[in-house]
């Protein structure tokens, strides 16, 4: 690992949590270059839904490479664009009965984001937006205004203008509607909040830890935005893409949103992003938003084939029995270790398992990656075990993954019930 502590920034995180030199992937499967083998539960923080070296996009790739295919196009028209536009509308779109135009941006998720807000301001000439507690939306300037975290959130780099931020669902407890909150901000002149040119949310909170919006929240948040005026974003980046179950985040809740970002997942597990909006949002003039990777050819090549998966349910119906069975070994666990104080939040094949002792999730992490299981944390205080596997996993995987998982907080409350510690160490 010398060469990485020589030459690469301190900013380096999972290399931490995750000290090995991975060689080799396949499916759910990383092996390090010794041929130490590990289940992936982490899936590129959500960008395999597909898995790793998904054949079906390999292939695909291999020959477009192998005719010479354009790899870098800017925004000028090629037959890989317009195979996917194609697709993506024919697939997604129009059995959806939604109706978007769509904007390549560069090529994270953040550059999404940075474009629906610029964009919202610009449309409704105002600076204001509204986001929510624990949202997570990408660490460049405009979006990082609009993440709650704020160990993200320092001071000087005057990240915090023109944005307001209210409760998400279920922050004050299931007793308390925040959308009843929020009207009262806007319906009163001398609350301190303007009017906003947009609200921006996540169905499901992932960096945040798991935090699921109810479907009648999330339409009574679409029906303030349309009586206020106010354009509804939802930052579909790491929960949508088949996440939850339905390639949006938002159908459960029947949401029209007036503009969706789109990333990680999208592109198969190669750098590609996003904005949808409605055609008459769809204000820009020619260059004005731009950037030099939002024509990336290859990844448009193997969303075409990883859009194929949604030609039919049979990924739905996958997601929902491998998300119960998620459901299930973690409620279980939860029940075994009472003394952990675990709570259990998810849907799909996205769920959080909070351990809100201090450390306890890091040190459950850890144990875990001892016993060839990759899983990251998630939440403000790092203190959920974020489960998000592909998609694609087998069942056979996935039930040793969580077996794994069981045996680590096993070992912490051995640890803890002999005087080792368990938490924090």
């Amino acid at each position: 690992m010398r060469i990485f502590e020589e030459m690469e920034s301190e900013v380096r995180g999972y290399v931490r949590s995750f000290p090995a030199i991975f060689d080799t992937a396949e499916g759910s499967l990383l092996y390090d270059e010794q041929g130490t083998r590990y289940i992936d539960f982490f899936a590129g923080a959500g960008t395999l839904n597909y898995g790793h070296n998904n054949p079906r996009l390999s292939e695909a790739l291999i020959a477009y490479i192998r005719r010479k295919g354009i790899a870098h196009g800017l925004d000028k028209a090629t037959v890989a664009k317009r195979a996917f536009l194609q697709k993506f509308r024919d697939t997604i779109l129009v059995p959806r009965n939604l109706s978007y135009k769509v904007q390549f941006t560069g090529p994270t998720g953040t550059n999404a984001v940075e474009s629906a807000l610029k964009l919202a301001r610009m449309v409704k000439r105002r600076s204001n937006v509204i986001a929510f507690t624990n949202g997570y939306h990408g660490l460049t300037m405009g979006s990082l205004a609009v993440t709650g975290n704020y160990f993200y959130r320092d001071e000087s780099y005057g990240a915090r203008n023109n944005v307001a931020f209210v409760p998400y669902d279920g922050y004050h407890g299931p007793e308390v509607n925040t959308v009843g909150y929020l009207r009262k901000y806007l319906e009163d002149p001398s609350s301190g909040i303007d009017l906003p040119a947009a609200i921006i949310l996540e169905t499901v909170q992932g960096e945040g830890g798991i935090h699921v919006a109810g479907v009648e929240w999330l339409q009574q948040i679409e029906a303030l935005c349309r009586q206020f005026d106010i354009l509804l974003i939802v930052d579909d980046i790491q929960v949508g893409n088949g996440r939850t179950g339905t390639f949006f985040s938002f159908e459960r809740a029947g949401l029209h949103p007036d503009m969706v970002a789109l990333s990680k997942s999208l592109g198969g597990g190669l750098p590609m992003a996003m904005l949808l909006m409605r055609p008459e949002l769809d204000q820009w003039q020619p260059g004005e938003h731009t950037g030099t990777f939002r024509g990336n050819n290859l990844a448009f090549v193997a969303a075409t084939e990883a859009l194929a998966y949604w030609d039919n349910d049979d990924l739905s119906h996958a997601v929902a029995r491998k998300g119960a069975l998620m459901e299930e070994a973690l409620t279980e666990m939860a029940r075994k270790y009472p003394e952990l104080e675990p709570r259990v939040r998810g849907l799909g094949m996205v769920w959080g398992l909070e351990l809100p002792q201090p450390g306890v999730a890091g040190d459950a992490s850890q144990e875990a990656f001892k016993r060839g299981l990759v899983i990251e944390t998630a939440g403000a205080l790092d203190d959920v075990l974020k489960f998000l596997p592909s998609l694609l996993i087998e069942e056979e995987l996935l039930r040793e993954g969580l077996g794994i998982v069981d045996a680590a907080l096993a070992t912490l409350v051995e640890r803890r019930r002999n005087g080792l510690g368990g938490g924090g160490s």
